[in-house]
Parts: C-alpha cells; sequence; structure tokens
C-alpha cells in the first residue's frame, strides 16, 4: 500500500467516476483502474461497485477511503511542519469562510495579511458551515473563520471579534424613523430569513426568539444580497451583518438602516483549526491578524439611525 493509492481510491470516492477520478490525478484511465485493483488485492476486500455507467464505493471502501483521506491529510501536514521550520510565515494556508461573511470581511483584512506574511500563500474556500467543518476535518482546509458556538470537540477556538447585527428596512416603513431601537421593537415584525443551512439564519432566527418576532413565511432567500433586493423592494424587513453595509459595499436605495440600542444583537466570530494541526503556532498568529480590524468597521455608518 502506498500514499499515490490512497489518493487514487480518494479521488474515486469524490468523482465516483473512474475517468473523472483518473483525470484529477493525471493518470490514464487504465492506470487508476489498476492500482484499485491492486489495493483491493492487498486489503483483500472489494472497495468498489462496477457497473457500465455507474461507479459506487462499498461500506468497506467508504471507510477505507474516510480513513485514507485522514492519513493523507496527516501527510501533507508533515510536509507542512517540514517547510515551516525553515520559513514559519511562507507556504500555503487554506482558509474557509461563511457565504454571509466572507465577501464583506476579506477585503478589510486580506491586504492586512499580505502586508504581514508577504511569503504566504492564501487560499480562499467560501461554503456554508456544516461544509467548512467537513472540510476542515477532512484536513482539505488548514482553518476557518466561522460563527461561534462551536462544539466539536477537535477544533481549536480563537475568538476574533463580535459583529453587530442592524435593522433594515425599507423606507416608509412604520420603523424607518425609530431611534433607540430595541429588541422589544421586532415583537410583531416578521423578517426575511436565508434558506437552511446558513448560519445567519440560526443567528437571526436566535434574535427573533428573544425578540417574540417570527419569520416571513413563503420566502426563503439563498444570499444576503437577495435579502437586501427584497428589503428595497418592500416585501418585508431582516436583519443584516454590520460588515455587509460597510465599503467596499455600495449602499442599498429605499433601504433604511436601524441601530439596536445596547446590548444590540451580535454574531460572535472565531478562527478555529484542528487541534492537531503542526501549524497551530502560526495560525495563532494569523488570527492575530484577522482580530485586528480597521477602527471604526463595526460602528454602524453615519446614516444609520441609532
Amino acid at each position: 500500500m502506498n500514499l499515490r493509492d490512497l489518493r487514487y481510491l480518494v479521488a474515486l470516492a469524490e468523482a465516483l467516476h473512474f475517468g473523472k477520478a483518473a483525470e484529477a490525478c493525471h493518470v490514464s484511465q487504465p492506470t487508476l483502474s489498476t492500482q484499485i485493483r491492486k489495493l483491493e488485492d492487498e486489503l483483500g476486500v472489494a472497495l468498489v461497485e462496477r457497473a457500465p455507467r455507474h461507479v459506487m464505493l462499498t461500506p468497506a471502501g467508504r471507510d477505507i477511503a474516510t480513513r485514507a483521506r485522514r492519513v493523507l491529510a496527516e501527510v501533507d501536514q508533515m510536509r507542512e511542519t517540514a517547510r515551516r521550520t525553515s520559513d514559519p510565515e511562507a507556504g500555503t494556508v487554506r482558509l474557509g469562510l461563511f457565504p454571509t461573511l466572507g465577501p464583506y470581511l476579506l477585503p478589510h483584512v486580506v491586504p492586512r495579511i499580505r502586508a504581514r506574511f508577504p511569503r504566504l500563500e492564501l487560499l480562499l474556500v467560501e461554503e456554508k458551515t456544516e461544509a467548512v467543518l467537513h472540510m476542515l476535518r477532512d484536513g482539505k482546509l488548514d482553518a476557518a473563520v466561522l460563527a461561534m458556538p462551536l462544539h466539536e470537540d477537535w477544533l481549536e477556538t480563537e475568538f476574533l471579534f463580535e459583529e453587530p447585527f442592524l435593522l433594515a428596512v425599507p423606507e416608509g416603513h412604520p420603523l424607518a424613523g425609530q431611534r433607540n431601537l430595541t429588541l422589544a421593537n421586532l415583537g410583531d415584525q416578521h423578517l426575511l430569513l436565508l434558506e437552511e443551512g446558513h448560519c445567519l439564519r440560526d443567528q437571526a432566527l436566535a434574535v427573533c426568539h428573544l425578540a417574540g418576532a417570527g419569520e416571513k413565511e413563503g420566502f426563503r432567500a439563498t444570499s444576503l444580497e437577495t435579502l437586501r433586493q427584497m428589503v428595497a423592494a418592500g416585501v418585508g424587513v431582516t436583519l443584516l451583518p454590520m460588515l455587509a453595509v460597510k465599503p467596499p459595499v455600495s449602499p442599498s436605495e429605499n433601504i433604511r438602516l436601524l441601530a439596536f440600542k445596547s446590548p444590540a444583537p451580535t454574531r460572535r466570530l472565531a478562527m478555529v483549526w484542528r487541534k492537531t494541526s503542526a501549524m497551530g503556532a502560526f495560525l495563532h498568529e494569523l488570527a492575530g491578524v484577522l482580530r485586528d480590524l480597521p477602527p471604526g468597521l463595526l460602528d454602524p455608518p453615519k446614516e444609520v439611525l441609532a
């Protein structure tokens, strides 16, 4: 058994197609197929169910592919350890973020990361929180910026900052001129929310629960920008994270943004990585750069009613 064959098996488990798996591994299909058969012979168990137009892993194949991912992730960690021993601030970091944070945080932090670690290659992956956690656990990501709380005991967690929410309402809405907004003002509102799987949905539902508010029935947005457009069209109201209304995001016409009186609803962001990661010391430094946001970035814009 060798690492190359494990990589072939993992590629096949992900593609469920010999041709696509071979292409991903930069080998011919017969080569990959032959090596998979040799691996089956060595282990004494069938790993793949083969059909003319369908490939499926056996239960043993799925289990071994999962273990192979972990082995390959550990090997990558060994290589990363060796690289960082000679140059701790060089190499590659694969960082995951969720969609309602990534586009709004990255313009503010990437220039600072580049200035602090000029030799670092930063690869950014944007996925929903559950997918990010899976990729992190499988070694496909080195670290991630996620919303707390997180309950996975295999994660190292470094708190970054607390981001306030604003209430976005259409022009002419009864709350549009409200100052000293409190959660109690949301008691009779039905908020526009994102679809299942977005952590912002869970955060907004938590605020709704505290305020006694509800969700607007019959509509669930696929993105934060869709929510913004629905508010501008007068469909309803929603919660927007502070970073999502700061430049370089352009102000939205026909929307009034309202800040909550203290204590305002917020979400807590943290950088996380595997406790077993060989990059732990460096990732602590990287978290420090992410925590050091530009002054005033989390304060309401001037046009927001407070």
